[in-house]
């Protein structure tokens, strides 16, 4: 895999001497939050038995990243830009070393489930400050692409090494082993981040928007918590009042926001077609590749009896194509929107040849699949990482990023 030097004429790269180094440390971070993400997607049932946790910790314990990071990913890059990038960058792997190392210990449900949120929200860190450096070192142009290119084949190979590591623990170990690993190699990113890294941050920051922050952390964080217990019923009251808590909280968010003189996003931002294709289609591939792969560990092995390693193993299948895939979607001569249009549509179809895969397991059309979901999640991730650059102003690109 070949890492790539900025032009030398460009005025963003002045100050960076080894622009090799710089991008490996970079894409460190996604790979990094990832691997993290997925590790418990393989090993539900062993972390389950030893923290006693029933039907609603597990949702929890896979879902806690995922609320941390949504939460945070806006606030993240908005202080990215305005603080410094490295800065962000270097205090996220911090907290992330801190908060694996905590669930590691994790004595109870609620100690790991808590200790995966605020993972989720140094992953919004990592996440939005390391795109947003190569989005300020990298000019537009096919050399930005390749190098955001490889930033979103880290995501596929973070999926693919993390429930391998994983269920190379949790056989031959303990689950806990995984998440020891983890934080070694989160103090590691941060420690070579501050060394490495150039710091760079908007000519001109902003002052922190308090009233966005609180507002739509909360509301996302409410509507999540909603989501998440209503697989025990949509109509009881706990899930009613999240509900009604996220609509007015998301609600005054964006009051909040089309009346700031220094929103933390522009709202203006949406009337642009690359930055609604962004967003669009990162809850397309939400809905369509990431939740529905989550999955598929525990069901490989409680529907069918697969051992951690093993279900691994087969989910490396998808993740392994995206890694090459986003790696190809580099070099195709396609805008952003359609690049990723097309990976829906590959997604989609790999979805089709895994219905009943639950109920009965089929080498063939699951490994066809597979495939197609490797290739068109390797397209999405590359080209919704090139838009959530280029369809902002210049200065923010962690907020876009976000």
């Amino acid at each position: 895999m070949t890492l790539l030097a900025p032009p030398s004429g460009s005025p963003a790269v002045a100050a960076v001497r080894r622009p090799g180094t710089v991008l490996a440390v970079t894409v460190t971070a996604p790979l990094l939050v990832l691997m993290n993400y997925a590790a418990p997607a393989n090993t539900l049932p062993q972390i389950s038995e030893s923290l006693g946790a029933g039907p609603a910790g597990q949702t929890w314990i896979l879902n806690g990243v995922a609320l941390g990071l949504a939460a945070l990913l806006l606030t993240a890059g908005s202080l990215a830009d305005d603080h410094g990038r490295k800065r962000v960058l270097v205090l996220g792997s911090a907290l992330m070393a801190l908060a694996t190392a905590v669930s590691a210990a994790a004595p109870t449900t609620l100690v790991f489930v808590l200790a995966r949120v605020v993972q989720g929200g140094a992953s919004a860190a990592l996440l939005t400050a390391s795109l947003g450096l190569i989005g300020h070192i990298y000019p537009a142009g096919l050399t930005r692409t390749r190098a955001i290119s490889l930033w979103g084949a880290m995501i596929g190979a973070g999926l693919t090494l993390g429930p391998l590591l994983a269920g190379l623990f949790a056989d031959h170990l303990s689950w806990r082993a995984t998440y020891w690993v983890l934080a070694v190699a989160a103090a590691l990113v941060g420690a070579a981040a501050h060394v490495v890294l150039p710091e760079c941050r908007a000519e001109s920051p902003r002052k922190p928007d308090l009233p966005g922050v609180a507002t739509l952390g909360l509301g996302l964080a409410a509507l999540l918590a909603a989501v998440t217990l209503g697989r025990t019923g949509w109509a009881r009251p706990p899930v009613v009042v999240l509900f009604a808590a996220a609509l007015l909280l998301l609600a005054a968010f964006t009051a909040i926001e089309s009346t700031s003189q220094a929103p933390m996003l522009d709202l203006g931002l949406f009337r642009r077609p690359p930055f609604l294709a962004a967003v669009s289609g990162a809850i397309a591939m939400g809905l369509s590749v990431i939740g529905p792969m989550s999955y598929l560990p525990a069901i490989l092995e409680r529907a069918h009896g697969f051992s951690a390693l093993r279900a691994a193993g087969i989910s490396a299948i998808w993740t392994a194509v995206s890694v090459l895939s986003a790696m190809l979607g580099g070099r195709l001569r396609l805008s952003g929107s359609r690049q990723a249009a097309l990976g829906l549509v590959l997604g989609g179809a790999g979805n089709l040849f895994l219905l009943g895969a639950g109920g009965h397991w089929s080498w063939p059309p699951a490994l066809a699949g597979l495939v197609l979901i490797g290739l068109g999640a390797g397209l999405i991730n590359a080209a919704l990482a090139r838009l959530s650059v280029e369809s902002v102003p210049a200065d923010r690109t962690s907020m876009g990023s976000g």
